[in-house]
Parts: C-alpha cells; sequence; structure tokens
C-alpha cells in the first residue's frame, strides 16, 4: 500500500515501497452539466488552468477517425470527490512525478487520488487479470498493439468525449497511438521516449572514441573498449525485456519495419532465414556484454555507464534518470547518444526506432467507475496539459512530454537532440512487447526465448526458431 491508503484489487501486489523497483519499472456530465463544455467549465471553477487553443491546422491533423460515439455508461450527476488509479511507475524519480500530478490534480479540482503503484514488471505480467478483476479506475499503459488489445476485449473504456475535447493539443501522430480498432479512442498520451545508444561524452573523449556510423565501426569500437579494460556494451536483462530493445533495432535495420511489425503480429514466420540472420548479427556483439547481465536489473547495468565501468549501452531515454539521480548535474550533462549503426541495407533509410508511447486509460471493470466516472474523465483530461506532463518530465527527464503546448523552453540538449531524432524517424515502433500481443512478449514467451538466445549466441538457431513459432501458434485468437 503507497502513501495514498489505496488498497490493491485484482491481482496486482500492492505499492512494493522499498522493495526493488523497474522502470518499464472529465468530461461528460458534471455537476448536471451534460457535454464537453461543462467539464471544462467544472475544471475552471476548480482553478484549472486551461489548455492554449492550437492552430487549426494542427486540430485537424489531430482527429482520430471515428465510428461513433463512446459507449460508456451515462455519468453520474455530480463528481463522486474521488478517483482511484493504477500506476506502474514505481521507479523513485517516477514515484515523485506521480504523487507531484495527483497533488495538483486535487489542487485544482478537489478530487482525492488514491493511487496504487505496482513495480513495472508485475504490473506488465499481470495486467489481463488485473483488468479482468477489479481494477482502478483509470490506469497508466501502453500504446500502439498493446492498448488495442484489451481494447477490443471491451476490459478499457472509449474516452472520445475527453479526446474530442483535448485532442487538438495533439499531432496527427499522437492521435493513431490512442485509437483501437474500433476507430474509438482508448487514451491519453502523455510521454514518449526513444531508443538509442547511450554513452558518457568524456570517455569518448579521454580514449579519443569516434561515433561509429556503420556495423563494422561499432564492432571496432566494441574492441577498443575493452582493450582499455571497459566492458564495452553494458547490459542486463533481469527484468526480461531490454534485450527486445536490440532484437527490435537490428530487426528494423536488417528486414525493416513492414517485415519488424509483420513477425509481432503473426504475418511472417518465426521460421524465416530473416530471423536468423538477425540472431546470428546479434552473436556478433554478444561478446561485449556486461558478464551476468540475466541477474542484472535495467538499473544497475545503467550503474556502470554512470561509473565509466561501460563503454555504451543501448537502451531508451529513460536512462537518464539513473545520471540525474546521482544529484552531481554534471553526470546528466555528460551523457549522450548516438543512433544505432547503419546494417549495410536498403532498411538504413527508414531511420526506423522504437520511441513508446505512455498513455493513461480508463478501465472497464473497476467496482467503483460509474460512481467516480466524472472524477475519473476530468483526471484523464489533465494528464492532457503540457503543464501536468511537466510535472512527470521535472521529476523523470527521460520522458519527453507529448502535448503541443508543453514549454520546451527547459529542455536540455539531450532531450531536445531525442525530439530530433524521433523528428527523423521515417518508422517509429513502440517497442517489441507493445508492438505484440501480450501473452506472446511476456516472462513465459519471448523474454524467455530471448535470454534462451543469449545464454548461447552460437547454438543452432533452427530448433529455437522452431519453438518461438509453435509457441505463437499455441496461442489462443486474441479476441
Amino acid at each position: 500500500m503507497d502513501s495514498s491508503g489505496d488498497t490493491p484489487r485484482g491481482p496486482l501486489l500492492p505499492d512494493p515501497g522499498a522493495a526493488p523497483v523497474s522502470r518499464r519499472t472529465v468530461l461528460k456530465g458534471v455537476a448536471g452539466v451534460a457535454g464537453l463544455a461543462g467539464v471544462s467549465a467544472f475544471l475552471a471553477a476548480c482553478g484549472a488552468a486551461a489548455t492554449p487553443a492550437p492552430t487549426p491546422a494542427a486540430a485537424a491533423s489531430a482527429a482520430p477517425p471515428s465510428t461513433g460515439a463512446a459507449s460508456a455508461a451515462p455519468p453520474p450527476a455530480s463528481p463522486t470527490g474521488s478517483l482511484t488509479i493504477g500506476s506502474n511507475h514505481s521507479d523513485p524519480a517516477e514515484h515523485k512525478g506521480m504523487d507531484a500530478v495527483n497533488a495538483a490534480f486535487t489542487k485544482a479540482t478537489g478530487i482525492q487520488v488514491k493511487m496504487n503503484t505496482v513495480d513495472h514488471n508485475t504490473f506488465q505480467d499481470q495486467i489481463s487479470s488485473y483488468l479482468g478483476g477489479t481494477p482502478q479506475d483509470d490506469f497508466t499503459w501502453f500504446s500502439g498493439h498493446r492498448m488495442r488489445f484489451f481494447a477490443a476485449q471491451g476490459l478499457a473504456t472509449p474516452i472520445d468525449d475527453v479526446w474530442n475535447s483535448v485532442k487538438s493539443n495533439f499531432t496527427s501522430a499522437f492521435a493513431t497511438s490512442v485509437t483501437g480498432d474500433d476507430g474509438h479512442v482508448y487514451g491519453i498520451p502523455v510521454d514518449y521516449y526513444p531508443w538509442a545508444v547511450f554513452y558518457r561524452k568524456s570517455v569518448f573523449q579521454t580514449h579519443n572514441y569516434q561515433i561509429p556510423t556503420t556495423w563494422d565501426d561499432f564492432k571496432t569500437l566494441c574492441q577498443k573498449m575493452q582493450k582499455d579494460g571497459l566492458t564495452p556494451i553494458a547490459f542486463a536483462d533481469k527484468d526480461g525485456w531490454p534485450a527486445m530493445g536490440t532484437f527490435d533495432i537490428l530487426d528494423l535495420r536488417l528486414n525493416g519495419y513492414d517485415f519488424h511489425i509483420g513477425l509481432l503480429t503473426g504475418k511472417q514466420k518465426w521460421t524465416d532465414p530473416k530471423v536468423a540472420t538477425v540472431f546470428q548479427k546479434w552473436a556478433e556483439i554478444t561478446p561485449y556484454y556486461t558478464p551476468g547481465f540475466a541477474g542484472m536489473t535495467w538499473q544497475q547495468g545503467a550503474d556502470t555507464l554512470v561509473r565509466k565501468q561501460s563503454g555504451m549501452t543501448m537502451f531508451g531515454l529513460f536512462i537518464s534518470q539513473e545520471f540525474a539521480a546521482t544529484g552531481n548535474p554534471a553526470d546528466l550533462n555528460d551523457l549522450d547518444f548516438f543512433p544505432f549503426p547503419a546494417m549495410g541495407t536498403p532498411y538504413d533509410a527508414e531511420k526506423a526506432l522504437d520511441a513508446p508511447i505512455d498513455i493513461w486509460m480508463m478501465s472497464a471493470k473497476s467496482p467503483t467507475l460509474q460512481q467516480d466516472l466524472a472524477s475519473a474523465k476530468a483526471y484523464l483530461e489533465f494528464w492532457s496539459k503540457g503543464s501536468t506532463q511537466l510535472l512527470m518530465f521535472q521529476q523523470a527527464p527521460g520522458f519527453i512530454p507529448t502535448a503541443n503546448d508543453a514549454d520546451t523552453s527547459g529542455y536540455s540538449p539531450l532531450q531536445k537532440k531525442a525530439v530530433q531524432i524521433v523528428s527523423q524517424a521515417q518508422k517509429i515502433t513502440q517497442f517489441f512487447d507493445r508492438d505484440s500481443r501480450p501473452d506472446f512478449a511476456g516472462a513465459n514467451g519471448m523474454q524467455s526465448f530471448l535470454l534462451k538466445f543469449l545464454q548461447n549466441p552460437k547454438q543452432n538457431l533452427a530448433p529455437l526458431m522452431n519453438q518461438i513459432q509453435q509457441f505463437w501458434d499455441s496461442l489462443p485468437p486474441e479476441t
């Protein structure tokens, strides 16, 4: 149980508090006023700052497809003054960000927030049973296939009315990321972060290392780092999901976006020789990984980069949290990154990369949702504001706000570079475990298969690839 005092629901564990954590550890009918205008008036009356109106062009580009009105039940006549939320922001910095957001929301609206915080891995592993049981009213989750999967199962409530009120504050790309297969909207996008190769500038300067732009250059750099007494690539996979980032980028560079997405959604076969090529290329750099990586959390792996024991790492921008946590601004200022090197294929031109988008959603089976419905929607609308997203960003600078009205004047050069690399990408993916179905990507599926590969990269790949395909074929239909 966390400081909010909320009682956990469903199978999810209560807030672990000091336990190990992981990153990966409104608007219709308020106070008897129907419609979005009534909600906006409600928020304004409670002191919430209004979102500046974007340009008509931005509003037009942000509109998602729609097949009809949301199917949520009619809201109560007035807000209940309370709200329950489920959060996977268990990392200390992110938890502080959530506390700041919740305090600001309560100050603006008078609505009390009861938050159940669960470490990222537990939240992800148990999300299906959680949403099918007695979840909180609102919950944090991922965009893309992961969102659409639960929406299609009826475990999330569409929020078209909320989105219609705030959509002009987002680009069309973000609009697409929160639209379900049925055309309804199921989430508010709140942040994103690119994956790239991170390093310390001072380490590169000390050893006169050059930024590699090709695969051969990258491997040569690994060899130099190893000779200089560094672990070339900080890698830690106790959490299960970090390895997926490397698989993603190799498959995108070698086989292209279309094949990669097809592979993750069952349209391509894991027995395809193209998959073998990915594993074979991957095996060329595994000798440069951190020893004992299977027993290390991502934070422990990142800390080797912080302490200048390793030379670089393939990771998400939220690695910056570990540098900020030292309390020495020089450490964070020393962090930089470069795009994953070209592999010499036609798909290099796509400049594809993972840039996952985090969202807030509304559950369908919360036992308190109907009495809290207006408050639950108000909370989602509050998250659509750049000022709200910046409250999280100030604590967890690895998460870039999605809102058009977010004040970017305080962004560091690293954060501005992150925005730039995402804008230059021809293709953007949401990360393996968001672009594929949950029961395939989880601990009993691809996480274990990738670890099996990493334990013996030179193995005969045919049996492993057959096992992966057989596992996919054994899964029941998603719907």
